[in-house]
Formats: structure tokens, sequence, C-alpha cells
């Protein structure tokens, strides 16, 4: 087993840990460790709420959940030799679960899916579902059930929904100044255009006295994805990937968590892939001045990952990019057009018994496909949603006899 370089205890929460993680971005949070390039290690981390939520059939704990605590990082690693300009690589060794332990906390057997409130962070399809609702999902190997989505079992393609490195200050204020900017052309919006940097219940690592206020004062939120990499939601980055981020300071201060035991593509509810906590094990190198050799002046690049379920049949929606709800064209708006074909595909899964919440759930957790079918052909773009058909304990597939509808129970709903 590669060495243990960033350690959690589950029973503790991340500010309480021996060595504490981070949740927020910042230059100035120390790195934990020092690692060569070349070497492998393992990094374990919590879930990326800091286990708010909990095996129940309550969505209360999603409906209330504090999003100022989001996302529980592990790190930061520094590599030897890192300099700004370098790309670091990174390889996905392994990564799962918590190792051999059953317990309450996500990651202990178990994880969960969640829709969040229009009210408290929203997602894809917040004007079509705005209250909370949440499934539980049963680890079997690679296998996922859920007791909230019955006649559904799936293999998970295992990855970190979350990691990269440090930006440098320039950068910071860069992010900051810019989402602050989009943020103040509605300031009232909800659910918000974005996340400021916010003080409270800032966890900054090893940091003590100023600097650690610094950190918590000016941090960038963990929420979007950025120049850095960070919270891309790539199912693909899973065993076998090897992903080339770019380099914004010395040493690079790797961080890694949010781990998912499974996601579709888009993770459409917010909260849409399965949480855990857990392990995941990396190897890394470094491409000296490679940032200016391959071009990668904003974004990370990525090979996929080579481990994947083998699911050959698929049953797929299509959406366009018109709102039907208010008889509206739009042009290529590919964001309307993928809306468009999750709801296409809820509204069918409707008519076997599932509810829509648990369609939604459903589409944001499994390993569905989505993609960007065409978007030149004026004024539709032209998104599609693929649903492996083998996922399903019946055969979900349109036949002249019409759908057989069942009793197929209901997720976990508020109070």
């Amino acid at each position: 087993m590669p060495e243990v370089v960033f350690q959690v205890d589950q029973t503790r929460s991340m500010r309480d840990q021996v060595v504490p993680g981070h949740n927020r971005w910042h230059p100035d949070i120390p790195a934990v460790v020092t690692v060569r390039p070349g070497d492998e290690f393992r990094v374990e981390c919590r879930d990326w709420t800091d286990a708010q939520i909990g095996n129940n059939d309550s969505a209360d704990d999603v409906r209330d959940i504090d999003l100022t605590l989001p996302h529980m990082l592990s790190g930061p690693v520094a590599i030897e030799g890192a300099r700004p300009g370098d790309l670091l690589v990174v390889d996905i060794l392994d990564l799962g679960p918590v190792p051999q332990q059953a317990g309450e906390i996500a990651g202990q057997g178990w994880g969960y899916t969640g829709i969040f409130p229009k009210v408290n962070g929203g997602g894809f399809l917040t004007d079509h579902f705005p209250d909370a609702y949440k499934a539980i999902w049963d680890f079997h190997g690679q296998q996922a059930t859920s007791r909230h989505l019955p006649g559904v079992r799936f293999t998970g393609i295992t990855h970190p929904g979350l990691f990269g490195t440090a930006p440098s200050p320039d950068l910071l204020a860069t992010w900051n100044r810019r989402e602050q900017a989009l943020i103040d052309t509605d300031p009232g919006r909800v659910p918000a255009l974005g996340l400021p940097p916010e003080p409270r219940n800032a966890v900054t690592g090893t940091a003590t006295g100023a600097v650690a206020a610094r950190i918590a004062a000016e941090g960038a939120r963990t929420v979007p994805p950025r120049e850095n990499g960070g919270n891309q939601d790539i199912k693909n980055f899973t065993r076998g990937a090897r992903v080339f981020c770019p380099v914004f300071v010395e040493g690079a201060k790797l961080s890694a968590g949010d781990l998912h035991f499974s996601q579709g593509d888009g993770e459409i509810t917010f909260c849409g892939a399965i949480e855990m906590g857990g392990f995941i094990d990396f190897h890394v190198d470094l491409i000296k001045g490679g940032m200016e050799k391959y071009g990668v002046t904003t974004n990370p690049i990525f090979l996929p990952g080579n481990v994947e379920p083998r699911y050959s049949e698929f049953l797929s929606f299509i959406g366009i990019s018109v709102d039907h709800e208010r008889d509206t064209n739009h042009y290529l708006d590919a964001t309307l057009a993928y809306r468009r074909a999750c709801l296409n595909a809820i509204e069918y899964l409707k008519k076997w018994g599932y509810t829509g919440e648990q369609a939604y759930l459903l589409l944001g957790s499994a390993p569905i496909e989505g993609r960007i079918s065409g978007i030149v052909d004026i004024p539709n773009a032209c998104c599609s949603l693929y649903i492996p058909t083998a996922i399903f304990d019946f055969d979900v597939r349109p036949t002249a006899a019409g759908p057989t509808r069942a009793d197929r129970g209901r997720c976990a709903v508020t109070s």
C-alpha cells in the first residue's frame, strides 16, 4: 500500500483532525507534507460536507445543510521541485470508500445523492424541483443499490469530484474579482450566481493567527471548477486517469476531496453523485515548463481512466434549445438543450412508476453519459443523454405493449 501522507479519523470533523485539511483555496495554506516526483502516496478524505448528511429516510439534513463548510479537502501536498509554469502530472492509481469500515459516516459502506433546495444551493433543474430530496445508496463491491430507488443496480465509476493545485495570489484575486462582478449583476438571485469569500466556518489547514484570518477572509470557495482544476466533477477521473494540472505556486500544493462512488455526466442535482468519504492513491511527476510547452494556460488536460462498466446498450434522450414551458426558441443554448434532455428522460421514467424526484436523483448518480450532439445547426443546439438499459431489473425500452407501471416507493423527503 502507498504511504498515507494525509490521515483522516472519520469520527472527527476535518477541523478537529490531528492535521486538519482545508475548505478554501489560498496560496498561503501550508503544505502538510512534501513528496518527490515519482512518488506514490495515499490521501484519506472526509465526505465533502464534513458528514452533515445521515443514513436515514429524511431529507431534512439536505434542506438544512450549512454550505459554508464544503468542500473538505485533504492536503495540501507539496511536490519537491514544482515551480510556477510547470505541469503537475497526477495519476489516479486507486480510490474507494473508507476501507474495512461500516458506520454512520458516508463512505463507511454507503453513500448518498441529494437534491438541494432552490433556497440553499439549488441544482440544474431547480425550477422544476425546488425542494430537498435524498437517496441513500448501499455499496456491494463495485455496485450500488438504493432503498429509495428500487429496481436499479449499477456499477459505479468511482472518482474524485475535486482536486487541484493552489492558486497564486494574483490568480486568487482574479477569481474573487470576476466572480464578484458576476454576483453584482443580480445580487438577490436565488440560487445565487456565485459564492464570494466567507470567513464563517473557514478551515485553513495548519495556518494560525493572522495568516489563518487572512486565508478565511480572502480564500476562494471550492464549489466551482477553475484554472487550477477544482470541482470539475468529471466521472472519467477514475483509476488509470492521468491529469496534467497547471502549477501556480512553489511546490504546486495539491489537494483533493469530494470522492464519488458514481456520477452521471453533469452531476445535475448539484449533490448528484453518490457522495462518500474514503481514500485516493496518487502518483505524481512534473513536466518542467509544461504550461508553455503545451499551451496549457487556463485549465488542466487529462487522459481518461481505463476502468468503467461495460454497458453496451443505452436508451437515449434528446433535447434542443427550446423552452417548451414558454414556447421560446434560444440560440444554440447547449445548457437549455441538456436540461430538456434531462426533463425528457424524467418524464419517460415517471411512466414506469418512479416519481420525478427519484428519476432526477437517478440521472445525477448513475453512470449516465451526456453529449453535445449538435452545436452549429441554428437556431437549435442539440444535446443527448444516454441511460444504460442494464441498470434496471425490468425492460425499460419502449414497446407496443406500453410501460409496466409499478409501485417504486419514494425517495427521502423533508418533514
